[in-house]
């Protein structure tokens, strides 16, 4: 079973232990409600746990394999992309998550796109809300 297979299941079954054994310590998730990217595996998976619990009716609807360069150092890396649809407090959202591995298969760098602008919106309310009751933010 593949990496993008892997990380597939564990979303939908919504399993933090799993993804974690996917993850690179040093991974990086570049969100499309904020510019920096979260950093680090104890974060990236808090957000994880956030975002689980906000997505309704999540679901991947397709896959494609491929390479691209990754953000960090530009460097040429196994990719895949993952569409996916959900629903947050009633907007619909259609993403994708590109996945970006290293040398042994791990995740080093994701990026999740959404649209329409809506769905941005809400979801980065409610993600922003989970993260602060989590205390993974502090309260502005």
């Amino acid at each position: 079973m593949t990496t993008a297979d892997r990380f597939r299941a564990a979303a939908e079954h919504r399993d933090l232990a799993a993804l974690s054994d996917l993850f690179t310590d040093d991974i990086r998730l570049y969100s499309p409600v904020k510019f920096t990217p979260f950093e680090g595996k104890p974060m990236v998976l808090g957000l994880f746990g956030v975002l689980l619990r906000t997505f309704e009716d999540f679901r991947y609807i397709g896959h494609f394999d491929g390479t691209a360069q990754t953000s960090t150092d530009g460097t040429e890396a196994p990719s895949v992309i993952l569409l996916f649809r959900a629903t947050v407090h009633g907007k619909q959202i259609h993403g994708i998550d590109l996945l970006q591995l290293n040398e042994t298969g791990l995740i080093k760098e994701f990026t999740v796109m959404v649209r329409p602008q809506s769905a941005v919106h809400a979801l980065g309310e409610a993600v922003l809300a989970g993260l602060v009751a989590d205390g993974l933010v502090p309260t502005s």
